[in-house]
């Protein structure tokens, strides 16, 4: 499914802690905009394989209801692609009544339960609860069929809702009794902390920040003190109108869609929310009532529909204005600025509130900060988050840089994490957080910056600041005048087909199998003679057999026709099929090559078969078919798709800085200039001690015509027979016209089981490239931080890695 690194790692942890199966509790605690739905989805993924064919998603509210039958719709733009398994979605909408047939009841079927938490509530004296009640089709409440499921898996979003203080949706969810619970939150309940191993993973926004995964946060005040509500709003729609022009001129210089920024408003009340939409609605504000969607409990299914559209890029939505509905599990791309107009004393509020700008339009930063920003109209409550909340920025060392910076390290900034601390002035600049590296499993790059910003600005700088970038838009970063276009044969396996099909049967090997019915088989008629002797008083004393000489049984006969009749039922009637046309014409081809070499040529009339020659076809050509189809799927095949790189325009990076400038360490994000061999322009780096110094070795090097910093991401991969992606880190082109795959390692990392697999994928990789022929000659060079000590030239290093043979 291609993870995120910490969602991989969260359902990595998630199934080593709830193996046994002994009904635990565990949390993950990510920070919005990570991706949780993705967690959800591959963990289903991993437990079906496992053989669990009951899972309940508990939801909170009917948004994340919705939201969440979306994810399992390929037809929505919020499916989750990539799953192996497609199970039987089941939600209060469709389980009654008998409308999901039989799967309730099918042990094989993988069924996904969806249902929101206050369905699942035990019915009091005045409510009732359908999931509570018997249904005729299930034969029992949905609710005790639940219970009575012993492979039942729970997957709770938003779990801190769930807490023990809550006493009615705690014992909704708990007393299933589930295999396993597993809790997915951004902000999970203090109890949980309290309870020894229940939290199992955390990933906080201070790491997705630094790993640019979300958007940066940046608070947006006024000096001149004006904070009244109209001022805010009239504030918020200005940066928001200036915030659309940007991504526009973007979107259309690098052929991307246009995402409409979103200015998101929560209220204390439906009458404070009603007041600021009609004010919103009017002139020197957003000005049209239709770009104005009010969202309170008692909004009707109309609004809701337009709610769940605003990322379309059709959509009229310019602002949504909201009292209490969507400060959890609400997943857009485009709010872009925040407004709090309520008083916000839960910090827990204040953090959701905020997630919900979190998520990055294009999935990625591209570099301007107009795109990449969320911007908050600023409010007391989110102040005093940023000032005294270590837990929004965990082991974060909290410092005020130097007025109007833009990116100075903090003084002061050591390896010990005292508590958070800062003192509130109103003064232009970045917040700046330092601190620990976050530790990953199996180690850490120490090349990661450690350095996380917020950004901090008055209104009047913070639209300076869009205008200057607005000029920046229209740069396209292209290769190099003479730069070659790399035809990159990257390596993919073929899926293997997830149902059998006549079509592995090759026409060849039926052909083979037919030549040994080229003739008739006779059927022996044994024969069996009985002996007597009598003994010394006459009686018979004995009886004996004999087995003589066997003859020639005869046979009834079946007419050809009739013979290819009954081999292709029989192929056509294997359990492994499901019948269809092309199955029926890969049956006719598999019969007619069978035949056709059982049968003589100059056979015009068709010599009908003797019964045991026929009988004995059908078996072997079952034998054949059912041996094709575990071959197919047991072999591991692939195929070579040429990736032409690089693209002849793209965006020019919003930061860089010449390459002069990498001293002690490289700037993760931070593009860097001045090379003579690169057929690109700007590069990016992750690793100075490895990553650099190869760049600058090659790009001196008077052996290298040109040389490439691959992608990350991308088509430019070589797939190993495990399925996982190998990205090499550059290639080089010699002057011999060589192509070079080259990768650097630290020292650390370089035996390590999974890079050793990389490396022999790609040398095998290398050479059968090369043997194909079509794509020239192609090598493979794999430098440690030992092997760059030894090297200072291109030759030196062939020589040295081994990889000039």
């Amino acid at each position: 499914m291609e993870l995120r690194d910490p969602n991989r790692r969260a359902v990595a942890k998630v199934v080593e802690e709830i193996q046994s199966g002994d009904g635990r509790e565990v949390v993950c605690d990510l920070a919005t905009g990570v991706g949780k739905t993705y967690i959800c989805r591959a963990l289903i993924d991993y437990l079906a394989d496992q053989g669990v064919r009951n899972i309940l998603i508990v939801t909170p509210g009917r948004t994340i209801q919705r939201k969440t039958v979306a994810n399992f719709d390929p037809g929505s733009p919020k499916f989750v692609p990539g799953a192996n398994y497609e199970p039987v979605v089941i939600t209060p909408e469709n389980y009654a009544g008998g409308r999901v047939g039989d799967a309730l009841h099918d042990p094989d079927a993988l069924k996904v339960f969806i249902f929101n938490v206050q369905l699942l509530t035990k019915p009091t004296a005045k409510t009732s609860r359908t999931a509570h009640m018997t249904d005729e089709f299930i034969g029992t409440a949905l609710y005790d069929h639940l219970r009575t499921a012993d492979d039942l898996v729970v997957i709770a979003d938003e779990h801190h809702v769930y807490r023990s203080d809550a006493k009615k949706f705690h014992e909704a969810v708990r007393d299933l009794e589930p295999r396993a619970l597993v809790g997915l939150t951004a902000t999970p309940d203090e109890t949980d902390r309290k309870v020894p191993g229940r939290i199992v993973f955390e990933y906080s926004l201070a790491e997705a920040i630094a790993d640019q995964l979300v958007k940066v946060p940046v608070i947006v005040y006024r000096e001149d003190g004006h904070t009244d509500v109209r001022t805010q709003l009239a504030d918020a729609c200005h940066l928001r109108k200036v915030k659309e022009e940007t991504t526009r001129e973007w979107a259309e210089n690098n052929g991307r869609p246009m995402v409409n920024p979103v200015l998101f408003v929560v209220c204390q009340s439906i009458e404070e929310a009603t007041e600021a939409a009609d004010t919103l609605a009017g002139p020197g504000f957003i000005g049209e009532p239709g770009a104005v969607l009010q969202i309170t409990s008692g909004s009707k299914e109309d609004a809701l529909e337009a709610l769940a559209g605003i990322e379309n890029p059709d959509s009229p939505v310019r602002a949504v204005v909201s009292v209490n509905m969507l400060k959890e599990g609400w997943d857009v791309k485009n709010i872009s600025v925040i407004v709090a107009l309520r008083t916000l004393a839960s910090e827990t509020l204040t953090e959701q509130i905020l997630g919900r700008g979190l998520r990055l339009p294009y999935g990625e930063r591209v570099g301007f900060s107009m795109i990449d920003s969320v911007d908050i109209i600023a409010h007391e409550s989110y102040r005093r988050l940023l000032a005294s909340k270590d837990s929004l920025l965990e082991n974060a060392l909290l410092k005020r840089a130097t007025p109007g910076a833009k990116g100075g390290q903090a003084a002061g900034a050591g390896r010990a994490v005292p508590k958070p601390s800062h003192s509130e002035t109103e003064t232009q600049g970045m917040i700046v957080f330092t601190g620990e590296a976050p530790v990953r499993e199996g180690g850490f790059d120490s090349e990661v910056p450690d350095t996380v910003f917020l950004g901090m600005a008055d209104m009047e700088h913070r639209l300076a600041e869009a205008g200057a970038e607005k000029k920046q838009i229209p740069q396209i970063m292209k290769p190099a005048d003479g730069a070659p276009v790399i035809k990159f044969p990257s390596r993919r396996l073929l899926e293997k087909p997830d149902t059998y099909s006549l079509a592995f049967v090759s026409s060849e090997a039926v052909a083979s199998e037919g030549k040994k019915f080229s003739h008739e088989i006779e059927v022996e008629l044994k024969k069996v003679a009985l002996k007597t002797e009598r003994g010394l008083d006459g009686q018979v004393s004995s009886v004996q057999t004999e087995v003589q000489k066997s003859g020639v049984a005869t046979q009834h006969k079946l007419p050809i026709s009739k013979i290819r009749e009954d081999l292709e039922d029989r192929i056509l009637n294997l359990p492994q099929l499901k019948l269809t046309h092309d199955e029926v014409e890969h049956a006719n081809r598999i019969v007619g090559a069978f035949l056709g070499a059982a049968i003589e040529a100059d056979d015009e009339d068709g010599t009908p078969w003797e019964e045991a020659r026929a009988k004995l076809a059908l078996s072997q050509l079952e034998r054949l078919v059912v041996s094709s189809f575990r071959q197919k799927l047991a072999q591991t095949e692939h195929e070579f798709v040429t990736v032409s790189l690089p693209p002849p325009a793209q965006p020019w990076p919003g930061q860089t800085m010449p390459k002069m400038q990498i001293t002690e360490r490289v700037i993760k994000g931070m593009g860097y200039t001045g090379w003579d061999c690169s057929i690109l322009p700007v590069v990016y780096f992750d690793a100075r001690s490895t990553e650099v110094k190869l760049a600058n070795l090659m790009d001196v090097s008077p052996k290298i015509e040109w040389w490439l910093r691959l992608p990350s991401r991308g088509e430019t991969f070589i797939q190993l027979d495990s399925g996982s992606r190998y990205f090499a880190d550059f290639i080089a082109i010699d002057k011999e016209g060589v192509h070079w795959v080259v990768e650097g390692k630290s020292d650390a990392e370089a035996s390590s089981e999974q890079v050793l697999a990389k490396k022999a994928a790609a040398e095998a990789w290398a050479k059968e490239v090369t043997d194909l022929g079509q794509f020239g000659v192609w090598k493979y060079l794999f430098a440690t931080e030992e092997h760059l000590s030894q090297a200072n030239s291109w030759d030196i290093l062939l020589t040295v890695t081994g990889a000039r043979g």
